[in-house]
């Protein structure tokens, strides 16, 4: 099984049965993020304890990408510290706005999702949820990735 084939079959496992999606009851933190390019559009509901990720859930309509990568993130953070969970997050941003080829064995299985830098317009659906995640944990409001084209910043809608 070559790479790609790995990744197709990665992204359509996470979007037809999707990990920890739903709500949660009372979360200590919450965001919604935004792509309106493509117009994916999550809530990201954290509860965080002691300064863990306890529970973590998603919700929203997004593309099988934004999707496969939301179910994807919140597998890896559940149980992480705050400090974990935003290395985890720069990381992942690195991994898809880098053009080098570096080692990305400590990510796990998410390295899998390094193919979609190949597609230029798709990077905005799979780093939605990490920038939300951000959003959430730092209680910045919402998230877009409207800005997102060559800063790599993420843009926070404090309400």
């Amino acid at each position: 099984m070559n790479v790609k084939s790995i990744y197709q079959e990665v992204i359509l496992d996470h979007n037809r049965k999707p990990r920890n999606y739903g709500s949660l009851s009372g979360p200590t933190h919450h965001a919604t993020g935004h792509n309106p390019l493509c117009g994916d559009r999550i809530d990201l509901d954290v509860n965080i304890l002691d300064g863990r990720i306890e529970e973590i859930a998603f919700r929203g309509e997004s593309c099988a990408i934004c999707k496969a990568s939301s179910s994807m993130m919140t597998n890896a953070v559940k149980g992480k510290s705050r400090e974990e969970a935003e290395t985890l997050i720069q990381e992942f941003r690195e991994m898809l706005m880098s053009r080098e080829d570096k080692d990305l064995d400590h990510l796990g299985r998410l390295k899998v999702l390094a193919g979609i830098r190949d597609l230029p317009t798709r990077v905005k659906c799979a780093i939605l949820p990490w920038h939300t995640l951000h959003a959430a944990m730092n209680s910045t409001g919402d998230a877009t990735t409207e800005a997102d084209d060559h800063s790599n910043k993420l843009v926070a809608n404090n309400h």
